[in-house]
């Protein structure tokens, strides 16, 4: 059987001595490694409807579409594809962690042995972690993912944000934005302490350069309360004021959470942000309650502090939040997308057993479909889920108890 770690520790020890053009190149001289005659890097473009080849040692390869190919099927799925017409390749996904890069073609006169699979996904996963630590030094990977030129506001929002999904043992989060090239005003942000996941989701108002610049010192002054200790109400009015320091007179709406990862208990701020949905059991159970505090840069205006409403998840509960650019996108008759479309997309998604991050692809692709590919606002969705491997015995004897997950009490009006 062919070791794919020989193949992972040649690259490794071979990937410092070239710049990020050579890695494609460096790839192709690990193929004899695995059994492989050729290997070809393809990358998912930034709407991630295409997957684009890097140029390699090989015959020039053209761009293959995710919708309607085999290299499509294994980006989606996120299973190795063969196709019984060319038994010599074999189709892998390229994933760090559960972020979707791309795929690699693997030809080899193996390839049509399920025992080739191993080495194959072996190789991918350094693959992967080679691509995202040499892009950092050459723009060879953020040219091959651009279709269309980025404009400058996109350039710093997409500059600003994480990896699209993130995954463990027990916490699932994945989110999309749209239009990929023109964006400026939506953004989030997240992070794993210990045991606490805290995400946030900004909307912030106006368009273009200005919209970004904001975005920018939102998403900023959210990470330095988190990264300073403060709670989720002190962090919602630290962001608040600064907004109102530096742009007087303009606002983000936001959603601020934090979910014990060993509880499930979330915890969250809805600043004049559209609501979120809690989804169980592959359906949407209800809207989680909405604002409860005036969006940040508008604190000023009232004088209570955020209000925080707590939720206790159930296990493999999801909560589904979004900008206003998604429910409010109108097709050709003027008709908004809306909150029942949204639902009943990710109903059938959850249903279809789809991958958190397909079912995102998917209802972004549907969005701009509605709207003819020509979005009004900024779209964005955040899909969460918390799936424990097992429940403390507290949680449980707190479930049980009056106002716990089992006796939701009177959902009280917004307070600001």
């Amino acid at each position: 059987m062919v070791d794919g770690g020989e193949a992972a520790r040649w690259l490794q020890l071979h990937a410092s001595r070239g710049g990020p053009d050579e890695l494609s190149l460096l790839v192709s001289s690990a193929a004899p490694a695995i059994g492989a005659s050729e290997i070809v890097i393809y990358l998912a473009d930034y709407t991630q409807s295409s997957l684009v080849p890097m140029p390699g040692a090989g015959p020039a390869r053209g761009e293959l579409t995710i919708e309607t190919t085999l290299a499509g099927r294994a980006f989606t799925s996120l299973e190795v594809q063969r196709a019984p017409a060319h038994p010599d390749r074999l189709w892998v996904p390229l994933l760090l962690g559960c972020e979707r890069l791309g795929v690699l073609e693997v030809v080899s006169p193996a390839a049509a042995d399920p025992a080739s699979d191993r080495p194959a996904w072996e190789l991918a996963v350094n693959v992967a972690q080679l691509l995202v630590n040499r892009r950092l030094y050459g723009d060879v990977v953020e040219r091959i993912r651009r279709r269309l030129p980025m404009q400058v506001a996109a350039e710093i929002v997409w500059g600003l944000l994480p990896p699209l999904t993130f995954a463990t043992d027990d916490l699932v989060i994945t989110a999309i934005l749209e239009p990929c090239y023109d964006v400026g005003g939506d953004i989030f942000d997240y992070a794993l302490n210990d045991d606490v996941l805290s995400v946030g989701l900004f909307d912030t108002c106006g368009h273009g350069i200005k919209a970004s610049a904001l975005a920018s010192l939102v998403v900023s002054a959210y990470r330095n309360a988190r990264r300073t200790g403060l709670d989720l109400v002190d962090t919602a009015i630290s962001i608040d004021r600064w907004v109102r320091a530096e742009h007087p007179g303009t606002f983000a709406t936001a959603l601020l959470a934090e979910l014990d990862r060993r509880t499930g208990q979330l915890r969250i701020i809805n600043a004049g942000h559209p609501g979120a949905m809690l989804l169980r059991d592959g359906r949407a159970v209800r809207a989680l309650p909405g604002p409860t505090a005036l969006p940040l840069g508008l604190g000023n205006l009232s004088g209570k502090r955020p209000r925080v409403h707590e939720e206790a998840l159930h296990p493999g509960d999801r909560i589904l939040a979004y900008t206003d650019g998604i429910t409010d996108a109108r097709g050709d008759n003027r008709e908004r997308f809306g909150l029942d479309r949204l639902v009943d997309f990710v109903e059938r998604a959850l249903n279809d057993r789809l991958p958190s991050p397909e079912t995102m692809r998917r209802l972004i692709r549907a969005v701009l479909a509605y709207q003819q590919d020509e979005l009004d606002d900024d779209a964005t969705a955040l899909f969460l889920e918390w799936q424990p491997p097992h429940l403390p015995l507290g949680h449980l004897e707190r479930l049980a108890a009056p106002g716990g997950r089992d006796h939701p009490g009177p959902v009280a009006a917004p307070e600001f």
